[in-house]
């Protein structure tokens, strides 16, 4: 009886160890086949890491090709802007001593532009904005003239009196004029009423657009005097055009400097 029931206990725990042997293995299985999901996982992520690395790095490589590229469009685009614009400014300038030479029957070449060099103004004379200025000087009153006398000493030499059209034209002439005999006496400008209407015009018939007048000229028929004494923003007098005076010639520059 003894030893049946040990033959049965032996069968059960022979039993019970064939139960519990397949449920281990299954679950080694099964944690064999997830490592090896893990490791193919991992593999994939490695591969498309470097993968999206790769074309990333490429990327960043069309993408520096591509801005090299437009900088250097945009440097050749300047460039040419640039060129562009100094080859449009020695054109207008070419055109601009053109004319000032168009301007004379016959040209002194040789007063103008000794040893083949050509220059902005003649001795004697200060360039500003395109044109050249002579400010007449001489404390003899012998030299000094009338308006009208005044004009045709410009006009013998292809010039006028000034003709005063920027705030920066009237600074310009008043740091170059300077004072001599009395408060009376200045420099004619090319600025009168002498004419049909009795209105005050420039000498080139165009009209006044800046005015710096010390007072209110009225219609009395006289020319115009720039006071050195004067407050420069208010040193235009009117005087008899008879009345002796200095006077300021101005010109166009053979060379553009603006």
């Amino acid at each position: 009886m003894e030893e049946e029931l040990n033959n049965v206990s032996v069968s059960l725990k022979t039993e019970e160890n064939e139960q519990k042997t397949p449920l281990h293995t299954r679950l080694q299985l099964a944690a064999a086949a997830l490592g090896i999901i893990c490791v193919v996982l991992v593999s994939v992520v490695i591969s498309l890491g470097r993968h999206i690395t790769t074309v990333m790095s490429e990327q960043r490589r069309d993408n520096i090709s591509l801005t090299v590229d437009h900088l250097l469009l945009w440097k050749e685009k300047t460039d040419f802007e640039r060129l562009t614009e100094k080859l449009a400014r020695q054109r207008d300038g070419l055109n601009w001593t053109i004319g000032v030479i168009m301007e004379y029957e016959s040209f002194p070449v040789h007063t103008h532009c000794p040893q083949k060099v050509c220059r902005t103004c003649l001795d004697g004379w200060m360039p500003f904005q395109s044109s050249c200025f002579r400010f007449f000087e001489s404390a003899h009153h012998s030299d000094w003239r009338s308006w009208h006398d005044s004009r045709d000493y410009c006009r013998e030499r292809k010039a006028s009196l000034v003709v005063i059209e920027s705030p920066e034209e009237q600074e310009f002439v008043s740091n170059h004029t300077k004072a001599y005999n009395d408060e009376k006496h200045g420099y004619w400008i090319g600025l009168s009423n002498k004419n049909e209407m009795g209105t005050w015009m420039w000498v080139d018939g165009s009209n006044v657009t800046v005015m710096y007048w010390m007072a209110e000229p009225g219609y009395r028929q006289s020319c115009a005097l720039s006071l050195p004494r004067a407050d420069p923003r208010a040193n235009w007098n009117k005087s008899s055009c008879d009345m002796q005076n200095l006077w300021i010639c101005e010109t166009r520059a053979l060379i553009k400097t603006d």
